[in-house]
């Protein structure tokens, strides 16, 4: 599938990727198209994976989830098992909120969300229970310059 999209679609991603809620006759209007040629782009792209899914963003500090961690991981093992093992364990851990494999010195970068430091604590427990990992440090968030979900699609 192509996955190239011209200026309207860009338009309307910009719209969306701030407020997914948005009405079609207002998202129509914000991008200067009627109503129907707008829905129908939306849909297009929704079938063509461009969309993936609208989602709705939650105020961690509104559900106990307060600290941000940025756990980084090395480990001696880069076998297919070690590995299957490893995106079970990341899968299984709703306390991860990103994963990433990474070049360089880091093998994996994960972003975690849990209250505090004990909850820390006790996720990291549940992670090395699940898989060997040689080395492990995190970094804990002090203040969130810049968070966002939007892609700058210009």
């Amino acid at each position: 599938m192509d996955q190239i999209i011209d200026e309207t679609d860009r338009r309307i991603l910009n719209v969306l990727q701030n407020d997914a809620a948005i009405s079609m006759d207002l998202l129509s209007e914000r991008v200067h198209l009627s109503r129907n040629a707008c829905w129908r782009r939306v849909r297009q792209m929704e079938q063509r994976g461009i969309i993936r899914r609208r989602v709705a963003l939650v105020d961690p500090a509104s559900v106990d989830l307060s600290l941000l961690v940025i756990v980084m991981i090395r480990t001696s093992a880069h076998n297919p098992d070690w590995q299957a093992r490893f995106e079970a364990a990341i899968h299984a851990l709703p306390e991860i909120i990103g994963a990433h494999r990474m070049s360089g010195d880091l093998d994996y970068v994960l972003r975690v969300r849990v209250a505090d430091v004990p909850g820390y604590d006790h996720f990291y427990q549940r992670l090395i229970a699940r898989v060997p990992i040689a080395d492990i440090s995190a970094s804990f968030v002090m203040d969130d310059i810049k968070d966002t979900t939007a892609l700058p699609v210009l």
